[in-house]
């Protein structure tokens, strides 16, 4: 498994090797370290555009996952200011809520999604207690 790192916007909550080791943690959990990812940290105007694009959905997102066929497991975009703005308004850190939104795009990949109440469930589930295990 890699981890590919590209960081167009900085954020320092948490370090490449910090983030890798999150990554790792959660693809082992579920058995699926033989794929690769990445993860790109964006503007706002960026994740909009991608929003827009592939969701149809004109806002800023905090993060956006697209999987992909073959050897990757896909990329994953976050857009770090809007984390940031969330941790204020849900008063945690903003270091948890990268943790968290890195957390629940790597599920996206894995194949989580919160469609219906009940996976929504199982996927949230999974998430909050990654998120306090790595914390």
């Amino acid at each position: 498994m890699e981890c590919l790192i590209y960081n167009r916007v900085k954020q320092n909550v948490l370090t490449d090797v910090e983030i890798k080791q999150l990554v790792r943690k959660i693809l082992t959990q579920f058995k699926n370290l033989d794929k690769d990812l990445s993860i790109q940290f964006v503007s706002e105007k960026k994740i909009r555009e991608l929003n827009k694009k592939y969701r149809n959905v004109d806002k800023v997102t905090d993060v956006l996952s697209f999987d992909l066929e073959g050897d990757d497991l896909g990329d994953i975009f976050i857009c770090f200011s809007q984390i940031k703005k969330q941790a204020k308004i849900y008063q945690v850190a903003a270091k948890e809520e990268l943790v968290r939104m890195i957390t629940h795009g790597v599920l996206h990949l894995l194949g989580f999604d919160h469609q219906k109440k009940a996976a929504e469930r199982k996927m949230f589930l999974a998430q909050e207690k990654i998120v306090k295990n790595f914390l």
